[in-house]
């Protein structure tokens, strides 16, 4: 992650024979934007994670937004349905927002299931076109706990036979081979996890 230049703003001058005008207070918090894009399966614990984090980002003064898969699908992407083409276009995009964010300071923080690496990557392409850092967290819940909170009940009409095409199920799930953080939600509370991303992040400089 690139260092952050903290360094006071000198006091300056009015271009007049008067008084220096005086340097505005120093602001301790990160200002470098970021995206943190949390992807894993349904169910998985995605939402809850970026959520309490915000809570916490904001409460320590963070420009903070949440992108949650299920808002978006409901307003940006309400014209696309589940197809290879239709997830992948519906990742470019909310992905293309979030860079719009980022590079102007403000920490996005991203849960949706983008199930195709190579659509993460196309994202993570984009950010980097500008120098904005772009963070990906794996979260490992597996199908089998996911399905066993089954938050939407996506997996109960699976298994009923009326839903197909079900991520990690019977459509792929391209886990993320190196991603910056990876987070096992299955194996500890929520506020475990947002602790554990909450230190990754101030370790990077964008907490």
């Amino acid at each position: 992650m690139p260092a952050l230049d903290q360094r006071p703003v000198p006091a300056r001058t009015s271009p007049v024979d008067g008084p220096p005008i005086d340097s505005p207070p120093v602001n301790t918090v990160p200002a470098t934007g970021a995206t943190i894009w949390l992807t894993g399966l349904p169910s998985a614990g995605k939402s809850t994670i970026a959520l309490a984090a915000a809570g916490r980002l904001r409460a320590a003064g963070r420009r903070v937004e949440v992108l949650d898969g299920d808002t978006v699908r409901t307003h940006l992407c309400a014209d696309l349905g589940f197809s290879r083409a239709d997830r992948d276009e519906n990742v470019r995009r909310i992905g293309h927002v979030a860079h719009l964010l980022a590079r102007n300071g403000v920490l996005v923080l991203v849960a949706v299931v983008s199930p195709y690496a190579g659509a993460r990557a196309a994202v993570r392409a984009e950010h980097s076109s500008t120098g904005t850092p772009f963070v990906e967290v794996h979260v490992t819940t597996p199908t089998e706990v996911c399905g066993d909170r089954d938050v939407k009940g996506l997996y109960a009409r699976q298994r009923a036979g009326e839903l197909r095409g079900l991520t990690g199920v019977d459509d792929p799930y391209e886990a993320p081979a190196a991603p910056e953080l990876r987070l096992p939600a299955h194996q500890q509370t929520a506020a475990a996890s947002v602790a554990s991303l909450h230190a990754a992040l101030t370790g990077w400089g964008l907490a």
